[in-house]
C-alpha cells in the first residue's frame, strides 16, 4: 500500500487532490468551531442544499456549477443572516429558505435536457475531478475566508459567547452574523467538492464538535478542529487512492472515529486527573 502511494504521489492530479483537500480542511476546521458554538448545524444543511440548486441553475444556463454552488450558498447566507438574526427565528427561516431552494433545484434538473452529471457529482463529492481552475477558485476563497476570520475573530468570539452583552458593548452583532454566514457559505462551497452536499456536516460540524470536547480554550479548540479536518480529509484521500472505496466514506469514517474517541476518552481522562488531584 505504501509503495503504491509513493508511486502515485508524483502525479499532478494526486497533488491537486491533496492541495484541494488541505485548503478545504483548513477553512472548514476554522469555521467548524464557530458553527458548533453558534448552533448553526441546520444552516449548514441549507447552505449546501440551496448551493446545489445554484449549481443546477448555472448548469441549465451553461455556466460553471462550482460558481453556481458558491452563488447559491452566498445568496442563502444573506437571506438567513438578514431574516434570522435571533436564534429562535433562525431555524424557521432556514427551513423556509431550504424548502424553497430544493423546489427550485428540482425544477432546474427537470428542465435540463441532458443528464446533469456535474450537478449530481456535487451531491456526492468529486475531489478526483478538481481542475486547475477549481484549484485557483479554492485558493482565492480560502484566502478570503481565512483573512475575514482573522479580522473579525474577536468580535465573532464575543458575539458567539454572549450576544446580548456583545451588543450592549457596541459589537455590531447583526453585521457579524451576516459576515460569518457569508464565510460559512464559502466554506460550504469548498467542502462540497470533497464530501458532497449529502455529507457536508462531516467537515463543517464533526471537527468543531470534536474540538469542543477536547478543550474549552478558543484558540486551542480552533487548532484542534483544523487538525481533525486535516486528518480526516488527507487521510481519506490517501486511503481512497489505494482502494476502490470513495473518498467521502473515508473522510466521514475518520472524522467519526475522532469524535467517538474523544467523546469516550475525555471523561476517562478527566476522572484520572481528579483522582490524581485527590491523591
Amino acid at each position: 500500500m505504501i509503495d503504491q502511494l509513493l508511486h502515485l504521489l508524483p502525479y499532478p492530479f494526486v497533488q491537486d487532490m491533496l492541495l484541494a483537500g488541505v485548503l478545504v480542511s483548513v477553512v472548514a476546521g476554522l469555521v467548524s468551531r464557530f458553527v458548533v458554538a453558534r448552533n448553526m448545524s441546520f444552516a449548514v444543511h441549507a447552505l449546501a442544499e440551496v448551493g446545489f440548486t445554484g449549481s443546477a441553475g448555472f448548469i441549465l444556463i451553461g455556466l460553471s456549477p462550482v460558481l453556481g454552488l458558491l452563488s447559491g450558498s452566498l445568496l442563502t447566507a444573506l437571506v438567513i443572516g438578514t431574516l434570522g438574526l435571533r436564534v429562535r427565528e433562525r431555524d424557521s427561516v432556514v427551513g423556509v429558505v431550504m424548502a424553497f431552494g430544493l423546489g427550485l433545484g428540482v425544477l432546474f434538473i427537470t428542465l435540463y435536457p441532458r443528464y446533469a452529471t456535474e450537478a449530481f457529482s456535487i451531491l456526492f463529492g468529486a475531489i478526483t475531478t478538481v481542475s486547475q481552475g477549481d484549484l485557483i477558485l479554492l485558493v482565492v476563497m480560502a484566502i478570503i475566508t481565512i483573512v475575514g476570520l482573522g479580522v473579525m475573530y474577536r468580535p465573532l468570539t464575543f458575539a458567539t459567547v454572549d450576544p446580548l452583552v456583545a451588543e450592549a458593548r457596541g459589537v455590531p452583532v447583526r453585521l457579524v452574523s451576516i459576515l460569518f454566514l457569508l464565510m460559512l457559505a464559502a466554506s460550504v462551497a469548498e467542502a462540497v467538492q470533497i464530501v458532497g452536499v449529502l455529507l457536508i456536516l462531516t467537515l463543517l460540524i464533526t471537527p468543531g464538535a470534536t474540538a469542543e470536547r477536547l478543550t474549552a480554550h478558543p484558540g486551542l479548540a480552533t487548532l484542534a478542529s483544523v487538525g481533525v479536518a486535516l486528518l480526516a480529509t488527507v487521510g481519506g484521500i490517501l486511503l481512497a487512492l489505494v482502494t476502490t472505496v470513495p473518498v467521502s466514506f473515508y473522510v466521514t469514517t475518520i472524522a467519526f472515529a475522532c469524535y467517538i474517541t474523544v467523546r469516550l476518552g475525555a471523561p476517562l481522562l478527566e476522572r484520572s486527573r481528579r483522582r490524581g488531584a485527590s491523591a
